[in-house]
């Protein structure tokens, strides 16, 4: 067929530059798979070259050109038709004429924005990749290469703990703590949750991360949840002052950053949802959303230039060098200056105790003033206070009016 012009008379393979050694991220295809691309970051040169191997040896090519574009695209899953491009760059590689043989082409696009990370959801795609087009009279020939991109964020203002009441009036207060409001995607979550009032059978708890994902606008918004993960942390009733501990680690889980308003067409937000269910079925939930964000990989030195192995190289070498000096005292029967310590002396000042870094993320203190250290409050004093209601599941277990709470 490609004698009359039709199929495709030539093959491209596009290479990028330090593939072999570039590092690699796992991202979801639209069909529920999973493949590993190259990845790269906002701001980085893409370059490298494309391969162009006709299909029969001795014949020829005839083109109208040969481009190549580096695209990132949004596609809403419901408007397959229709892609949304933020980002459209083009890179001629050769005017029309015609091919003899075998050619590769250089291309490099430098410094490129790449504003948002990769994303496959539901209902919608973000991804990046590079096209490249021989433009021909009848068929084009082209090839499509997907990279991966993520973002990386830093937090440095004040990372407030999450502290709220809540509870059913008259039946259940409680009050719940979490550690922080923002977390990168390999952090832990750790709180706690405490019972100041406690007047209906509860049967368990469970906590769940929650992501919510929300396409279009107006009315073409579509919405979907999707639980990620759900711990069972409390089986049986609990009393009024008994303490929950929380520790949730987010490494082993599928997440993405939090994505807010991507372009104008998606967001992604992800909450964190506490459940009580009761002895007859009936669920209460209260949902905190909380911020997620990637931080990018620590880079370790080698062995040979850690400071810690230094520092310990010249703890040694400065505790011989004062055992020699003391050696070389005694035998000359010479008293010992103030700047030539002893060797458990020379040891003693060069020991330093290792000091928790103020800003350590690892950091598990809630805060300063642990309110679930303090004195229970009073009946009197919770119903002074503001507390939220929670949230009542429709259609779970027997019909009881005088719980229902409205959101």
């Amino acid at each position: 067929m490609s004698f009359f012009g039709f199929g495709q008379s030539a093959e491209i393979e596009i290479y990028l530059d330090g593939q072999e050694t570039r590092k690699t991220a796992e991202v979801k295809t639209d069909d529920s798979k999973k493949e590993r691309l190259l990845l790269y970051y906002d701001g980085e040169t893409v370059s490298g070259k494309v391969n162009i191997c006709l299909k029969k040896p001795g014949s020829k090519l005839e083109h109208q050109g040969i481009k190549i574009e580096f695209i990132g695209q949004i596609e809403m899953f419901y408007d397959r038709g229709n892609h949304h491009e933020f980002i459209s760059l083009v890179k001629e590689l050769a005017r029309p004429g015609e091919m003899i043989a075998n050619t590769s082409y250089p291309f490099e696009f430098s410094c490129v924005e790449k504003p948002f990370e990769v994303y496959t959801g539901a209902n919608v795609r973000l991804r990046y990749f590079l096209k490249v087009t021989i433009i021909r009279r009848l068929a084009d020939i082209g090839k499509e290469l997907d990279i991966a991109v993520h973002t990386l964020s830093s937090y440095t203002e004040m990372n407030n703990s999450i502290k709220m009441e809540v509870g059913i009036e008259d039946c259940l207060h409680i009050e719940f703590e979490y550690n922080k409001s923002k977390y990168h995607l390999k952090d832990v979550i750790v709180g706690k949750i405490y019972f100041l009032l406690v007047r209906i059978k509860i049967k368990h708890m469970e906590i769940a991360i929650i992501k919510k994902e929300t396409t279009g606008q107006g009315p073409n918004t579509f919405t979907e949840n999707e639980t990620i993960a759900k711990y069972e942390i409390m089986d049986g009733a609990p009393v009024r002052g008994e303490s929950i501990p929380i520790r949730v680690f987010l490494a082993g889980y599928d997440l993405t950053p939090t994505m807010r308003d991507i372009n104008k067409k998606f967001s992604v937000k992800y909450f964190l949802n506490l459940v009580l269910m009761d002895t007859e079925d009936r669920r209460y939930f209260k949902q905190q959303e909380i911020t997620l964000w990637r931080k990018g990989d620590k880079v370790r030195k080698a062995n040979s230039h850690s400071p810690s192995i230094m520092a310990g190289t010249q703890n040694l070498q400065n505790t011989a060098q004062l055992h020699q000096r003391s050696m070389d005292n005694k035998e000359n029967d010479d008293i010992i200056d103030d700047e030539d310590q002893s060797p458990e002396e020379g040891v003693a000042g060069l020991k330093e105790d290792f000091l928790r870094a103020p800003n350590s993320e690892s950091n598990d203190k809630l805060s300063s003033r642990d309110p679930f250290d303090e004195k229970t409050s009073s009946p009197s004093e919770i119903e002074d206070s503001q507390i939220q209601n929670m949230t009542r599941e429709a259609g779970d277990g027997q019909n009881d009016t005088s719980n229902d709470i409205a959101e």
